[in-house]
């Protein structure tokens, strides 16, 4: 590849063609169309049928955030860390505050929509000399992100079905941590598998699991404040009892505990971004999937919160339950055990699915990634399949990592620093291409359909303010006092990650790692010798 060919994805001249195709009553060819241009216009040749639409958009993005599960598994972080208000405001301060990151992060989506997502942002809003360094850290910090995230949320789904059978034979099965590392490989496999398929089966699909979990989610709620009889809590107790059990002596600090539990929701919400180039009309389906499934999300985690704070009748009865999962508990006292178990079996198939939909997420980083020559074997990883036009090598290279990674599931306290670390790579990744948009992108950023107008720099200073506030919250340990067995170990991962991709910098990569790589040259021509860019241009105006 010549070295005018390896100038960055972003150096690409100006085609206005993002609004051609999206006008109203334009045809679904001519939309595409103008989507392949300005992904032509940002470097990138079209590698993948765009069969995702805005509904199978929004729901990939849900299926990752996916209340219902968000809900049940965080649940011990407020039971914990203030009881009853730390079930309900504990949960929808921080989804506020996060809508500022989702919303900063739709904007950029906008107005470049390819599956690079965050570390393109970064590249392109980044002082020409430090880019590739901006997009080096962003890259790295996403995929180990979007790859630690991929296990936790397979191994809970392994945790889940232990539970599920446990109270299914009233005790008689209990299985061992060596078990529980099976059943989770045979997620991994499974969904190797599916995340292999087509990405309109995928996407189709996503929708009949979001329909499920949304119903679930209000069904449960409701089946909480109805069952719970006299049990149920008075609303003074439910929105006002606080119950400090972190073992901090500080009131106000254990509250601030119990944005664990919707910070571990809200993660994987870029994943609409690194779908874009699969995405009908991705300028503005990709931005609106993120925003709105964001508020959905928060929303319906809140109304579920707020029946779970009502419904429980004794928080230190529910903190004394040999459940892993203490909601299984309140569900088998409130519900029963066929209620219980039904709740639990729609909680499995809602989690298998967010654990397809992460995979894809993943999958799509590490393509994007190694497209622009930054992994081990990036020639390998960046391979389209031709039959299903997917990144298969891509899936099961994150279903390998993940198989390894699960291991510290034989530890408790190292598999939860690994899913806190996880969070706060992400959120470094998401925070990155921010800072650098309020500083020197300031005046080259050029804003896509979705935009946030006057309000874009106030919303991004708090999206970065309020990052870098669950950062320093998330490397604190949960309790006073922690052992080396309820120690906080996500300092020791982050570090050790950012320890090799700076020590990989500074070694090697500062030498050869230029940044996004055109996969399409401004003079790119086709067979008559008309520019590919010019060709959509043409197709449009025959449109």
């Amino acid at each position: 590849m010549s070295s005018a060919e390896k100038k960055y994805a972003m150096d690409a001249p100006r085609v206005e063609v993002q609004e051609a195709g999206l006008e109203a009553g334009s045809s679904q060819n001519a939309v595409q169309n103008a989507d392949d241009a300005l992904l032509a216009q940002l470097g990138y040749k079209s590698e993948f049928k765009r069969h995702i639409t805005l509904v199978e958009s929004f729901a990939v993005v849900l299926s990752i955030l996916t209340p219902l599960t968000s809900v049940t598994v965080t649940f011990p972080f407020p039971l914990v860390a203030g009881g009853h208000v730390g079930m309900v405001f504990g949960w929808i301060i921080p989804c506020v505050l996060t809508m500022s990151v989702a919303a900063s992060i739709a904007e950029m989506t906008s107005a470049m929509p390819t599956s690079g997502g965050l570390y393109y942002f970064a590249a392109r809003l980044a002082p020409p000399r430090w880019a590739p360094l901006a997009c080096w850290i962003t890259g790295w910090a996403n995929v180990t992100g979007q790859v630690v995230l991929m296990c936790s949320s397979d191994y809970l789904t392994a945790q889940v079905i232990v539970t599920a059978l446990s109270v299914g034979s009233d005790g008689a099965i209990n299985l061992s941590l060596g078990a529980t590392y099976g059943i989770t490989l045979a997620l991994l496999f499974s969904h190797g598998v599916v995340c292999s398929s087509a990405t309109g089966v995928l996407a189709r699909i996503n929708v009949v699991y979001v329909i499920i979990s949304v119903g679930t989610c209000i069904a449960l709620a409701i089946s909480l404040l109805v069952c719970s009889g006299d049990q149920r809590v008075s609303a003074s107790t439910a929105f006002t009892m606080f119950e400090n059990n972190t073992g901090w002596a500080n009131e106000g600090w254990a509250f601030l505990l119990s944005f664990y539990a919707p910070m571990w929701c809200m993660v994987g919400y870029d994943s609409a971004a690194h779908l874009s180039e699969e995405t009908t009309g991705a300028a503005r389906v990709a931005p609106i999937a993120i925003v709105t499934a964001v508020g959905t999300a928060s929303l319906l985690g809140w109304l579920l919160y707020i029946a779970i704070s009502f419904a429980t009748a004794s928080v230190p009865h529910l903190l004394a339950t040999d459940f892993p999962i203490p909601a299984g508990q309140l569900y088998l006292d409130v519900l029963g055990k066929r209620g219980m178990l039904a709740v639990w079996s729609i909680l499995i198939v809602v989690l298998y699915a967010s654990g397809a939909a992460q995979g894809v997420d993943a999958s799509r980083v590490i393509f994007a990634f190694s497209r622009d020559n930054a992994l081990p074997g990036s020639e390998w990883w960046k391979k389209v399949h031709p039959y299903t036009n997917t990144p298969v090598n891509a899936v099961w290279l994150v279903m390998a990592l993940c198989a390894v990674l699960a291991v510290l599931g034989f530890s408790t306290s190292a598999l939860n620093s690994l899913a806190g670390a996880s969070i706060i790579a992400l959120y470094v990744s998401y925070a990155t291409p921010i800072v650098l948009k309020l500083t020197t992108g300031r005046k080259t950023f050029q804003p896509g359909p979705f935009s946030l107008g006057k309000w874009s720099a106030p919303v991004n200073v708090i999206a970065v303010g309020w990052t870098c506030f669950i950062t320093v919250l998330f490397v604190f340990p949960s309790g006073r006092n922690p052992t080396a067995e309820t120690m906080n170990y996500s300092i020791v991962v982050l570090l050790a990650v950012f320890a090799f991709a700076g020590l990989s910098w500074i070694f090697s990569a500062r030498r050869w790692f230029e940044g996004p790589v055109r996969t399409i040259a401004p003079d790119d021509t086709a067979a008559d010798g008309t520019s590919e860019v010019k060709e959509k241009e043409n197709a449009l105006s025959e449109e």
